[in-house]
């Protein structure tokens, strides 16, 4: 995914940032899910250098904040695995007050993913025009 985003050759793509880049997740199982890959690739957090990883961090904390300005989510939920996909990579899930009431509380993978729609610049285009203007705006981007 990181070679197609440095080719401009990923269309979900939202931002190229300071430790990496920004994408929409193909599925948005919650709308604006993103996901914060680095690059250069690692396999984990622990491989950055201490200032790399503040940097990394730093940055999807940053989507954070733009994710709730540009959704007017609630909160975000953010995770790193790591277990399958062995290159570092944040998944950051705005959480909306829209969301059902059984939804709420739930971590995002008890969702309904097979329900979930794929990312299409039909349906999210201007969010994805919005959140990268957003971060533009933040100097992270």
């Amino acid at each position: 995914m990181v070679e197609r985003c440095r080719a401009h050759a990923y269309p979900a793509a939202v931002a190229k940032l300071r430790s990496g880049w920004v994408v929409m997740s193909e599925r948005q199982v919650l709308t604006g899910y993103c996901l914060l890959l680095a690059d250069p690739v690692v396999p984990h957090l622990n491989k950055l250098s201490p200032a790399s990883r503040g940097l990394f961090l730093s940055d999807m904390a940053e989507v954070g904040d733009a994710l709730l300005a540009v959704t007017a989510g609630l909160r975000i939920n953010y995770a790193m695995f790591g277990n399958v996909d062995h290159a570092l990579h944040a998944h950051i899930f705005p959480r909306h007050s829209t969301e059902p009431p059984a939804a709420r509380t739930l971590q995002p993978w008890a969702l309904d993913w097979v329900a979930a729609p794929t990312y299409s610049e039909q349906l999210h285009g201007e969010l994805k025009r919005r959140l990268a203007a957003r971060l533009s705006e933040s100097g992270v981007a």
